[in-house]
């Protein structure tokens, strides 16, 4: 099950959404403006944004500016009941990857949800494949060699996000922000430490291996 971040200070309209959501199989986190739903976020692993751009505290262009900026790569489809170029071009510039327009059509955002899911990489059976090695998104579980090994929920996420971009190199800083939330106040370390782990477990894989950047982070590369 994907989970969306629906960010929305129209109490009635967030309500409405978040139900259509959950009725076509989306697990929905209701946020009523930017900084409640960069809290959310500190908590929980998020497939997706959708957010309006006028709210209290912090809008939708300043939300999505903030998320890009700290290497979030999640999808953030917009809507907003202000139309023209000029809107649209400011949500693109912030770092958004769709845009709608009030009224919502349902039919129309469900289209686009599938799409930009799609596009992030992420499979809708939630499942990545590299070389005869799959990462199960659901059950945090890697199969290799007719071997299924069980992984501790952030070692699973730090590896997910590493394969599915190959040869991309991240920083500490970049796998801390997303997996283990902006407000973290763990240590990047931990981030050696959890690639130590990943290590020790697929040192024989061959499809796939965990490289160090000195002085940068780390990526993942086919063998």
């Amino acid at each position: 099950m994907f989970n969306i971040l629906f960010v929305e200070d129209d109490q009635s309209l967030r309500r409405l959404m978040c139900t259509v959501l959950e009725k076509n199989g989306y697990r929905v986190f209701p946020a009523e403006d930017g900084a409640a739903a960069l809290d959310i976020l500190d908590r929980e692993y998020i497939d997706l944004i959708i957010s309006d751009i006028m709210m209290p505290r912090l809008d939708g262009y300043r939300l999505t500016r903030q998320l890009r900026e700290a290497n979030y790569k999640l999808p953030v489809l917009m809507i907003t009941a202000k139309d023209g170029f000029d809107a649209m071009q400011q949500g693109y510039l912030a770092g958004i990857d769709d845009y709608m327009v009030k009224p919502i059509d349902v039919k129309e955002m469900l289209l686009r949800i599938g799409a930009l899911l799609r596009r992030a990489r992420i499979a809708n059976e939630r499942r990545l494949t590299i070389g005869n090695t799959l990462l199960d998104y659901d059950s945090l579980a890697v199969t290799c060699a007719n071997e299924r090994i069980q992984l501790p929920q952030k070692e699973f996420y730090l590896l997910f996000k590493l394969i599915s971009y190959p040869d991309q190199i991240f920083t500490r800083q970049q796998l801390m922000d997303e997996i283990w939330g902006m407000e973290s106040e763990t240590d990047t370390r931990t981030v050696d430490v959890h690639i130590n782990h990943l290590r020790e477990r697929f040192h024989d894989n061959r499809d796939f291996e965990l490289v160090t950047i000195r002085g940068l982070g780390y990526k993942a590369v086919r063998k």
